[in-house]
Formats: structure tokens, C-alpha cells, sequence
């Protein structure tokens, strides 16, 4: 069920535009608005979860997620070289939108992630 006033919801519903990369039946993916690789592509549950926690009392649509995800590496051409599956949950991960989202990173040598010298 969409949120109301959640940014991804109106994405998927088409009210907020988006570059679409991959849709399936249970997934949407998209362009990153603002990329922090190469290849940064968000994939989201057609259903609203808060978050990954949320997505995880949900396992089919989670394994969805994920393979959309890698699907997206493949159709992007960053699969051979490596990429990068991420959630963001919670306020010290950085998150920013509250609808569980998947980022698919590539396309270029990613750095370490975590804090300096970890």
C-alpha cells in the first residue's frame, strides 16, 4: 500500500518523474538524482517498507529487490568489474527517504566505505 507523502511511492505512481532503468511486477528502478558513482541506480519494493528491516519481514519481495539489483548491474555493464549492493537504515547509515531502497553502485573502482582507516 503507497504512502501519501512518501517521495518513492510517488515515484513508482509516476507523480514525480524518474529515468526509469528496470521495472518489473514487484520492483521499480531508477537513476539516482544524485549519483555518487559512475553507475548509481536505486531499486524499491513496489509496496511501501519503512525500511530493509521492514523489506526483511517481507523475504520474497526482499530476494526481489536483490535480484532486480543484480539484474540492473548486468544490464548496465558493471557486472564483470564488480559492484556494490547497499541499504541505508537507519540515521547513522545515512538515510534519507523512508521506503526501503536498494542502491546498486559501479561502474568505476568504488572505494572503501565505513570510517577512515577501517
Amino acid at each position: 500500500m503507497p504512502e501519501n507523502d512518501c517521495l518513492f511511492c510517488k515515484i513508482i505512481a509516476g507523480d514525480i518523474p524518474s529515468t526509469t532503468v528496470l521495472e518489473t511486477d514487484t520492483t521499480y528502478a531508477f537513476r539516482d538524482i544524485n549519483p555518487q558513482a559512475d553507475v548509481h541506480v536505486l531499486v524499491v519494493p513496489r509496496t511501501h517498507h519503512e525500511d530493509a528491516e521492514a523489506l526483511a519481514k517481507a523475504p520474497r519481495e526482499l530476494a526481489d529487490v536483490i535480484s532486480t539489483g543484480v539484474a540492473v548491474a548486468k544490464q548496465e555493464g558493471i557486472d564483470a568489474a564488480g559492484f556494490r549492493l547497499v541499504f541505508n537504515t537507519g540515521e547513522h547509515a545515512g538515510r534519507t527517504v523512508f521506503h526501503a531502497h536498494l542502491h546498486v553502485l559501479g561502474g568505476e573502482q568504488l572505494g572503501m566505505f565505513g570510517r577512515p582507516g577501517h
